[in-house]
């Protein structure tokens, strides 16, 4: 059987509690289990329920990820764009070697080809992580589109359905006395 629970116990559990310090912080403090901690609480009607507290940590976590998130889908793209211009930029070339350990160097009016798929090939794996992270948002105008498009197609197939063809063409209208 441990030590038993005392009044100083008992009074620095509802003081330390009452400071916001989690069970385990004061079960330290106090040189208690915090199983003691915990009956001492129970006791005193006291909890420890840090739900709110974590869901909000948990909350500004995720705010904290999805900006990062933002952040690094953005930088991918500028190094897409930036390797799909370097495709049609003067590019230099340079050697070193030889016996003589001889440098030299050719100024290019563009890329070589290996060089251009290698800078597609950089541009497209970026651009493409950075969808991943970042998916493009839908424009709600063509989704409206979209959705209209498909009712009159669904309308189109229920008339041929329901007629055996599709609906008639329509008459332009006689023209009236008036002149309409």
């Amino acid at each position: 059987m441990g030590r038993p629970i005392t009044e100083t116990d008992r009074r620095a559990v509802r003081r330390h509690h009452a400071a916001g310090m989690s069970r385990n912080d004061i079960a330290r403090r106090i040189k208690r289990s915090p199983s003691t901690v915990s009956k001492i609480a129970a006791d005193a009607g006291l909890t420890f329920d840090r739900a709110a507290e974590v869901a909000t940590a948990t909350a500004v976590r995720k705010a904290d990820l999805d900006a990062q998130r933002t952040e690094m889908a953005h930088q991918l793209h500028a190094v897409a764009v930036r390797e799909i211009g370097r495709m049609t930029l003067p590019q230099l070339y340079f050697e070193w070697g030889g016996a003589q350990h001889s440098y030299a160097e050719k100024l290019q009016p563009e890329p070589t080809p290996a060089d251009r798929r290698t800078m597609m090939a950089t541009a497209g794996a970026a651009l493409d992580r950075s969808l991943k992270l970042l998916p493009p948002k839908t424009d709600p105008g063509e989704q409206g589109r979209s959705v209209v498009g498909e009712l009159m197609a669904g309308l189109a197939r229920d008339y041929v359905a329901r007629h055996g063809g599709p609906p008639p063409e329509a008459e332009e209208p006689e023209p009236t006395d008036d002149g309409q």
